[in-house]
Formats: C-alpha cells, sequence, structure tokens
C-alpha cells in the first residue's frame, strides 16, 4: 500500500494535504514506506483526526436506488400466546 492510499483509506485529500503542508506530507511519506501501516498509524494516532479535518475528503455521492413503492412491506405481528 502507497502512502497515498493509505490516505485514501484515512479520508484524507492527499492533493490538497501535500499542497497546504509539504514538508509535513513528506516526512509523513519517508515515515510510512519505513515501517508497516499499523505501525505508522499508532505513531500518528492523535494526527491523523485533526488532519483529516483539515483535508478531508470529498467522496463522490452514489445515488441508492428507490424501492419500488408498489411492493408493500410485510407486517410483523407478534403471535398470540396459548396457555
Amino acid at each position: 500500500m502507497t502512502f497515498e492510499e493509505y490516505l485514501v483509506k484515512k479520508k484524507i485529500d492527499s492533493t490538497a494535504f501535500k499542497l497546504a503542508e509539504p514538508a509535513q506530507w513528506q516526512e509523513w511519506n519517508v515515515l510510512f514506506e519505513s515501517m508497516s501501516e499499523v505501525s505508522f498509524t499508532a505513531q500518528k494516532l492523535y494526527l491523523i483526526n485533526p488532519t483529516r479535518r483539515k483535508y478531508l475528503l470529498k467522496e463522490e455521492l452514489t445515488e441508492k436506488p428507490k424501492p419500488d413503492p408498489s411492493v408493500a412491506k410485510p407486517v410483523m405481528r407478534p403471535k398470540p400466546k396459548m396457555n
């Protein structure tokens, strides 16, 4: 996994982050390449969320298929107790 793929996974816009803070992006890139993803996340745990808030990745909204209104949903009714 590359550093940019990692940032997408963490919902951080890599391009905006790189343009705004190139020194920090480069430092994180070098660290990410030298260690595992889990170790990097553990080391930068308290810095990832503030970075995500600054450079939130805007995902394209996909349209969900609308349910067919002509199809009725089943109604769940409790069964009466037989003693």
